[in-house]
């Protein structure tokens, strides 16, 4: 992110990110009574301390995601409050600088949130039952072609847990793409997670997982019934859209993929 340019900060739930343009925050911020509440604010002239505080978290990509609980008070400095329209493309917003106070950036958040409550459900309990950052992406050379599934299980403060590929034999791009959310969700509920928030950049799947598209083709519609079946084993589950350069770890894992053989799974714990 060049320095001295507007960022976008969002709070969801008990997450911190933040994003370079109002489209790239937009897949954050759902009508969806399973999701936590969200506020949106706008930041002006980033600057290089607020890269190397959020790089030395082990966040290194222009998408950071941060807990709540580890952002520096006084990191982002005033932030200016955007409407929910805002993001989905209205020109309504507030332009009101949020004031310097002696209370922390992140009181200032939670101040401003419970104005925004009708943006989602209310905040995720606070018990402990961790969410999971769940990254997926799948490969097919020659659609349909030799193929294989990718998936990064993260931790909400952006720590990879584990990176999974899953050779898949050949099969098109849409089929490897939800084998690589499958891949995801069991291996989410193998450890232990009961709260996951799914991210790819396939539409098709997202917005057939979401209930939004028909679904025609019969392997797509059993496929789907798969994602269903799963979703019932977590407390909470969100599924969101991603651009293709947000997901590049994942695409990544899809294309070791591709040369393991059909059902084979490598597994990298960190």
């Amino acid at each position: 992110m060049e320095e001295g340019s507007d960022y976008y900060v969002v709070r969801k739930g008990n997450t911190v990110s933040v994003y370079k343009n109002l489209s790239d925050c937009q897949a954050q911020v759902s009508s969806s009574v399973l999701d936590a509440a969200v506020s949106v604010y706008k930041g002006r002239a980033w600057s290089k301390e607020i890269g190397e505080y959020l790089s030395s978290h082990g966040l290194k990509n222009p998408l950071y995601t941060i807990d709540a609980s580890d952002l520096n008070k006084d990191l982002f400095g005033a932030l200016i409050p955007c409407s929910f329209q805002d993001v989905g493309g209205s020109s309504s917003g507030s332009n009101t600088d949020f004031k310097r106070s002696p209370a922390s950036d992140i009181e200032v958040l939670e101040a401003a949130e419970l104005a925004h409550q009708s943006i989602g459900a209310p905040a995720a309990s606070k018990a402990n039952n961790a969410l999971c950052i769940l990254h997926f992406d799948g490969a097919s050379k020659g659609n349909p072609g030799k193929a294989g599934a990718g998936a990064l299980l993260k931790t909400e403060d952006g720590r990879v847990i584990c990176r999974l590929s899953e050779g898949l034999g050949v099969v098109t791009n849409n089929v490897a793409e939800y084998k690589a959310l499958l891949l995801g969700l069991r291996y989410a509920l193998m450890k232990g997670f009961k709260r996951i928030n799914a991210q790819g950049d396939s539409k098709l799947v997202v917005m057939q997982v979401q209930g939004q598209w028909k679904i025609k083709h019969k392997d797509m519609i059993e496929l789907c019934k798969e994602v269903n079946e799963l979703k019932k084993r977590f407390t909470y589950f969100n599924i969101q859209h991603v651009l293709r350069e947000f997901n590049s770890d994942a695409d990544h894992q899809a294309n070791l993929g591709v040369d393991l053989r059909d059902g084979q799974v490598d597994e990298v714990h960190l």
